[in-house]
């Protein structure tokens, strides 16, 4: 059968993404990238460390992320990707600058890691006052807050459910109700950090409910990359992608009377995670 009227495969802009070794939601990342984008994907060397401010310090040594790039190179993507938010804030603004510096060097492309596309995130949304929801710990919580105080950002309000492992599980259930404790004090945005904890479809539900932006560290990741590479990402009805979102019900006070939401009717679940004790 003669198949040549096809013409073969779209061409395809490529995006590198070094990730965790534990990173789980490869196909959350996808869910943002438009249909003539590739993600390229590493991961960072497994080390025998629950999710800590040690792992995150571990996994973003500035060697493991050179070797990391330098093996994307081979597939020549266009801007690469640090998608661990604890990883990339441990060090404060400096240490995140660095990581960034260290990734150009070895590819010789632009690079970005998730906390510096939430900055770029915040400034997009014209915001400075912003509760955040956390996996982590108290202690890895506290080093997002310090590193976002840094930057000039004031945190109002955040719940964290003190994890150390499988991230991934944590049902959309669980986010729903952290988010709903974080905001108590009427931020102008609610961060959702964790490249590994799951997102994509709670985001436009939260919004609708809690009247302000909401991002997650996954949606600011693709954003900013695609940003960089004059794409748009793709995404039902969130803030920070689209503009008819931002003058809608996330343009609204959050002290306005909220919208009734059922956050069940999402994606199928997870199981729910079992915290560990706090370190």
């Amino acid at each position: 059968m003669d198949v040549s009227f096809l013409g073969g495969p779209v061409p395809q802009r490529g995006i590198g993404v070094v990730a965790p070794f534990d990173f789980a939601l490869d196909r959350e990342l996808w869910r943002w990238v438009p249909d003539d984008v590739s993600l390229h994907l590493t991961r960072t060397p497994f080390v025998p460390v629950e999710v800590s401010l040690d792992l995150a310090r571990l996994v973003s040594e500035h060697e493991t992320l050179r070797e990391a790039v330098r093996a994307l190179t081979a597939v020549s993507p266009e801007v690469v990707a640090y998608a661990c938010t604890s990883g990339s804030f441990v060090s404060g603004v400096a240490g995140e600058r660095a990581m960034t510096a260290a990734m150009e060097q070895a590819g010789e492309l632009p690079a970005l890691t998730t906390s510096g596309a939430l900055l770029d995130a915040l400034v997009e949304l014209g915001v400075q006052r912003i509760a955040v929801v956390t996996p982590y710990t108290r202690s890895v919580t506290d080093a997002l807050e310090e590193y976002l105080s840094e930057a000039g950002v004031q945190v109002c309000g955040r719940s964290y459910l003190g994890l150390t492992r499988e991230i991934w599980r944590v049902p959309y259930r669980d986010v729903v109700g952290m988010a709903r404790e974080a905001v108590a004090d009427a931020p102008d945005a609610l961060f959702i950090s964790c490249t590994n904890l799951p997102t994509y479809d709670v985001i436009p539900q939260l919004e609708a409910e809690l009247r302000m932006p909401v991002i997650s560290a996954n949606q600011v990741t693709m954003w900013s990359a695609l940003r960089s590479i004059g794409k748009t990402a793709v995404g039902p009805y969130q803030a920070l992608l689209d503009p008819v979102a931002r003058r809608g019900p996330a343009s609204l006070a959050a002290e306005a009377p909220a919208v009734a939401v059922d956050p069940m009717p999402l994606a199928v679940e997870a199981p729910p995670a079992v915290p560990e004790e706090e370190v």
